[in-house]
Order: C-alpha cells, then structure tokens, then sequence
C-alpha cells in the first residue's frame, strides 16, 4: 500500500535512503561519503522538515500485511527549466532487503498516476549515471535517457535525465 509519509515516518524513510544509498551507490561513491557522511540521525531532521513543510508530495510504500515501511519517493513539479510542464520522481528508494519484488515499479506507477491527475503529461527522473540498479528499473518502466546532464552535488557524480510522456 503507498500511503502519504508523516512525521513519524521519518526515521525510517531515512534509513531506506541510506542503506539504499550505500547498497546502490557502493561502487562508485567513496566510503567516507556513504558511511561517514550519509547517517541516518543526519537524514531524519530532513524528512521531519520536508514532511511537516510538505516541501515534496512524500510517500511511502507499506507492506499491508506487517506494515513495514519498504520504500519511500518524493516527488512533485519538475524544477528544470527547459521541463517546467513536466512531474518530477524527485527521490526514490528501496530497502535493499526488498528490491526485486515490484515496489519500486508500484511506486512509479503511483507517482505517474499523481501526476496525470495533476494534469502532466510528462514525467521526470534524475538517475546517477553509474547507478545501473536505478537505470534498469526506469528502462524497465518506459522511461529514455534523453542525454541532459548535471552534477549531485552531494557524491559529486554526474546525474541524467530519463523521460517518460504519457
């Protein structure tokens, strides 16, 4: 079930983004940026902030049987300028433990259908250029690289841009 995050939520939406983050990124990005830099007590504030601000439509995925939360997105218009009639998957992220069983597809195809209601017609997603998990995963769910480029900041790595129109 993908339901809207709240506050307390936080927590673990920040441990997915960093056991996402460091299962994805590990061969690219160094040590010292995963696992000294990118902490799960530095993350929470964050999501508290964009929550209770509602910076991002945030969303989380929970299992309905045990209701443990397995994934988390964020998402909302597009901030680029040559995109600004465009929705934007702004973050998404899988708990390792649970990746290869359809959460992440259930989450784009929710983000889509937001966006649709919203009346866009054109869906964003910003990937790291060597995460091959992320790029698979939007291949898989008829998005195109479609060749912008610009760097995150926070791992220093080259991002791109995939595009999807409905």
């Amino acid at each position: 079930m993908i339901r809207k995050a709240t506050i307390e939520d936080a927590a673990r939406i920040a441990e997915i983004e960093v056991f996402s983050s460091r299962y994805a990124y590990k061969d690219f990005v160094a040590e010292e940026i995963l696992f000294c830099n990118t902490l799960v007590e530095n993350r929470i504030p964050r999501y508290k902030e964009w929550i209770s601000k509602n910076v991002f439509e945030l969303y989380v995925y929970e299992d309905p049987d045990t209701k443990v939360i397995k994934g988390m997105m964020g998402f909302g218009k597009c901030g680029d300028e040559d995109k600004a009639n465009a929705f934007e998957l702004h973050f998404i992220y899988v708990d390792p433990s649970f990746l290869r069983a359809g959460i992440g597809s259930q989450m784009i195809s929710f983000f889509e259908a937001a966006g649709r209601d919203q009346g866009f017609s054109e869906y964003i997603i910003w990937v790291l250029q060597k995460n091959e998990i992320g790029k698979n995963c939007y291949l898989k769910n008829g998005y195109t690289c479609e060749g912008a480029e610009k760097i995150f900041q926070r791992y220093n790595e080259k991002e791109i841009r995939f595009v999807k129109g409905l």
